[in-house]
């Protein structure tokens, strides 16, 4: 019998998945943090087995190597990283090295949003990413820099803003806006000349500041013109990144699927209305899609591809009826 293996590992967990040939889901495990820039090699090690071996017991394997496995990981980018990943799946056995795939997240986000189809994913989340594949199996990524340089659009970024808004409010710079009160609540000073004691003694993280991006998004519901005029520049911005991958891959010219993935779009039309109507300006053949299946789902896939299968119609059907039962479950 065959058996694949996917993983998606991030900054909060690691998630496993054991698929059988058919493409049906056999086991799930989790485990802890799987991005070994902040845990270390070791620690994603332990974060991986922890994972494995809880979906093998969940479908009743016993530790033989799988037939291949795939690992779609934040922040592995270079040939550094991709080094340090398989030195780990080597040590821990996972499959043979010829049939372990390792990337980043994006790309298992991708095959997950549209079912192993090329096509754009743009994750927006704490931070930002747009990734795309061809045809041809050519991928291209844009943004995901990280947030000195780049995470544009992201939660993160709308938060930032939020606090550039409010600053230059205060200063005469831009038109009052209810921005100013949000940050001075959020931050919770009593005056914008205490902002330097949170943003630059205490230091606020990533994942902190991305926590205004709500309120920002109610400050625009209400009808605050600064608020809205972030969002709509922030979509700007991602569509920049959309339309560039398109264009990287060939994909401009003909009708192309953008899924989104994270939890930014969860906020509805005021996001996503503002990302469709950016994106259409600059690609009008884009249609912006809800995900088709998780990303480690698209981890699965693109083990069976290692594997040598590749899932029919009626197979990829099941496995998407699979993952909404086992998410409403």
């Amino acid at each position: 019998m065959t058996h694949v293996l996917g993983i998606d590992g991030g900054g909060t967990k690691t998630h496993a998945l054991i698929m059988n040939a058919a493409g049906e889901i056999l086991g799930q495990g989790i485990g802890g943090v799987g991005n070994y820039t902040v845990v270390g090699a070791a620690g994603a090690r332990e974060s991986f087995a922890a994972a494995v071996t809880h979906a093998r017991a969940a479908a009743g394997l016993d530790d033989r190597p799988f037939a291949a496995a795939f690992l779609g990981l934040a922040s592995v980018v270079s040939a550094t990283d991709h080094a340090v990943i398989r030195t780990i799946a080597a040590d821990l056995n996972l499959a043979d090295p010829a049939r372990v795939g390792i990337d980043h997240d994006c790309r298992i986000a991708l095959a997950g949003g549209l079912s192993g189809r090329p096509g754009i994913v743009q994750i927006c989340g704490t931070g930002s990413s747009t990734f795309g594949t061809n045809a041809a199996g050519q991928g291209w990524r844009v943004g995901g820099w990280g947030r000195t340089i780049s995470d544009e659009g992201s939660a993160y970024w709308l938060g930032v803003e939020a606090m550039r808004a409010a600053v230059r409010a205060y200063d005469g710079r831009d038109p009052a806006t209810v921005l100013l009160d949000v940050v001075l609540d959020f931050l919770q000073i009593p005056h914008i000349d205490d902002i330097y004691q949170p943003l630059y003694v205490q230091g606020l993280s990533k994942t902190e500041i991305a926590k205004l991006a709500p309120q920002v998004i109610q400050a625009a519901q209400d009808g605050d013109a600064t608020a809205k005029s972030i969002i709509e520049r922030g979509m700007a911005l991602v569509a920049e990144c959309v339309q560039t991958t398109a264009h990287k891959l060939d994909l401009a010219g003909a009708p192309v699927d953008l899924a989104l993935v994270g939890g930014l779009f969860s906020a509805g039309e005021i996001i996503v209305g503002a990302l469709r109507r950016a994106v259409q300006a600059r690609l009008p053949l884009c249609t912006l899609v809800w995900p088709e299946l998780t990303p480690v789902a698209g981890a699965g896939i693109l083990a069976l591809r290692m594997a040598g299968i590749e899932l029919t119609a009626a197979q990829m059907a099941r496995l998407r009826s699979q993952v909404r039962a086992n998410s409403r479950g």
